[in-house]
């Protein structure tokens, strides 16, 4: 294949013709029952808004650190709903979006930011462990795949970049990736070792029972409205009454941020994902992939996908929609379209699988900032550490980033908050129909960098150069 196809086929169409329209690391009976939601007034010392991974990391270490401190977790749908329980459960070490972001971003830091996210991935493993928690965690790292001769030597150079920052990393060549990984769609790869890949909804759901075990309270079903500054204390208002906090954390993700202030610094951009039946012994053997390393190629558009720990494949990625006005309705999470072209192009990396069943085809949300890393604003006096802004590498980076907003909200002066990525802020997006005219724009421009072999024209290089980028 020269190409990626850019238009469905009847082919594709039929494939995700009679799949389940749900995430499917939440369409399982082990699902648990919604808490209780919230009725009446509260107070709590620790108010943390939004059951994700950021929220829950930042509730479970909130715990651990000061087991007297009252935490009350609001949800304002089921813990996982959002990001956390629809994306690939790929848990990178990676702080900053990637080496090459880090690098063009963070040059002066760099080496202790990745530092920190190795020291943070081996937290994430030992934590699991010592709570209990059973996330399906395999460490078994990640292939960034060339899928064509012209993303050969960008793969290479990516290699010999990461050697010189001493990140472990090893370069294969067609037949050596090959070997790995057998598709007629990998021309060479890199290995990163410091991956993880687990299941999301396991590790949404044991991080929950792990704090409630540690005395931290959570209701679902429950909606923080607006916040309030209030005779030294932080009011948060639900449809039902309020919660009067000493500090808040603010971990909303790509739900439309409470505070004003962050809305002009993230867009919601939609991603779509599927997941095949569980492969029969034959289909296993026929694509190899036996090290079970997630996968993600090159291109600016890019698809990522894993193997399960029953053996499914879930593949998704390629395009970022973005919808005029920020729009949140949850009907974008089900697009036809997207899952008939991820159909297709799954079987353009895995011609062995022709019939296989997709059982689950969603989308969702992702929290998007110009500088694709994720970002803190401290505001209301320093009561209140909102962080969001990950852009689709947020497995891993929330327990940095709840680490992070516990320290600033109890003004401690650390690694991490004297970092400049903790100290500053993305570049914001402009109004609308700026926005939607800029976004709009860089799509079609990636799409074109691809078709021309990698090189991108004036308008990529302009946004490069102003450091106003969108990930796709």
């Amino acid at each position: 294949m020269s190409a990626w196809l850019e238009t469905p086929t009847p082919r594709g169409v039929a494939m995700v013709s009679g799949a389940t329209r749900a995430p499917y690391w939440l369409d399982r009976p082990e699902r648990p029952d919604a808490r209780p939601g919230l009725d009446g007034d509260t107070d709590t010392d620790l108010l943390i808004v939004g059951g994700g991974f950021t929220g829950l990391w930042a509730a479970v270490q909130a715990a651990e650190e000061n087991p007297d401190r009252r935490i009350l977790l609001v949800e304002g749908a089921r813990i996982a709903d959002g990001a956390s329980g629809r994306n690939g459960g790929f848990c990178s070490a990676s702080l900053t979006h990637g080496l090459a972001n880090g690098v063009a971003r963070y040059r002066d830091e760099l080496p202790t930011l990745l530092r920190l996210g190795v020291e943070t991935l081996d937290d994430i493993e030992s934590t699991l462990g010592r709570l209990g928690v059973d996330a399906a965690a395999e460490r078994v790292g990640e292939l960034d795949i060339a899928n064509f001769d012209w993303q050969v030597d960008d793969v290479r150079e990516h290699v010999t970049e990461a050697l010189l920052y001493d990140q472990p990393a090893t370069f294969y060549d067609r037949a050596e990736a090959r070997a790995r990984v057998n598709s007629p769609m990998v021309a060479a790869a890199a290995h990163d070792p410091n991956v993880m890949m687990v299941d999301p909804g396991k590790l949404a759901w044991g991080l929950a029972d792990a704090a409630e075990r540690l005395g931290v309270r959570i209701v679902e079903n429950t909606e923080i409205v607006s916040l309030r500054r209030r005779k030294g204390s932080i009011c948060a208002r639900t449809a039902t009454g309020t919660v009067t906090a000493d500090r808040v954390v603010v971990a909303t993700a790509a739900a439309r941020p409470l505070l004003r202030r962050n809305r002009w610094a993230m867009v919601p951009v939609w991603d779509y994902v599927l997941m095949t039946e569980p492969l029969t012994a034959q289909q296993r053997a026929a694509i190899g992939w036996s090290g079970r390393e997630g996968l993600a190629d090159s291109g600016s558009r890019f698809h990522y996908f894993r193997v399960t720990a029953d053996d499914r494949i879930l593949f998704g990625g390629w395009d970022a929609v973005y919808h005029y006005g920020s729009d949140h309705d949850p009907r974008h999470a089900y697009d036809d379209h997207e899952f008939a072209l991820l159909a297709e192009h799954l079987l353009q990396m895995f011609p062995q699988l022709e019939g296989i069943g997709i059982s689950h085809a969603w989308g969702g949300a992702i929290d998007t900032c110009s500088r694709f890393s994720a970002f803190w604003d401290t505001s209301m006096g320093g009561r209140v550490v909102s962080v969001l802004g990950f852009t689709g590498l947020g497995v891993g980076a929330a327990h940095f980033g709840a680490r992070t907003a516990l320290d600033l909200l109890d003004g401690r002066d650390t690694e991490r908050t004297r970092s400049a990525m903790v100290r500053s802020r993305p570049i914001p997006f402009p109004p609308e129909p700026l926005r939607w005219i800029g976004i709009t724009i860089t799509r079609k421009e990636f799409a074109r960098s691809d078709r021309r072999k990698g090189r991108r024209g004036l308008w990529l290089r302009a946004m490069d150069a102003v450091g106003l980028g969108f990930d796709s």
